[in-house]
């Protein structure tokens, strides 16, 4: 498996997750859900792990990307569009970047 799609030095990654869980947190916010609440409607089974993702430590898995986007109210191709700048800016670039 490629450990690193970002090909970014530790720290930008980092950087890239921590922007990340800022825009999924905006995007909790604005769906007007709790960390709690988030959690059952995507299935997780702890709370806890929106905050690991809101903090920059994780990612939301690939499979679970459309019940995340219904859950927050989200188009699930912009879901994914926005995700990939933050977890896969390299592909980002490729599909989205001129």
């Amino acid at each position: 498996m490629y450990g690193n799609p970002q090909r970014l030095n530790t720290s930008e990654a980092q950087d890239l997750r921590k922007e990340g869980g800022r825009w999924l947190k905006a995007q909790r916010e604005a769906a007007g859900l709790s960390q709690r609440q988030l959690a059952a409607l995507v299935g997780a089974d702890y709370y806890t792990f929106i905050s690991q993702l809101e903090t920059g430590r994780g990612r939301i898995p690939p499979d679970r990307y459309r019940d995340w986007a219904e859950a927050l109210n989200v188009d699930s191709r912009e879901f994914v569009r926005e995700l990939l700048r933050f977890y896969d800016p390299i592909t980002y670039g490729i599909l989205f970047e001129a």
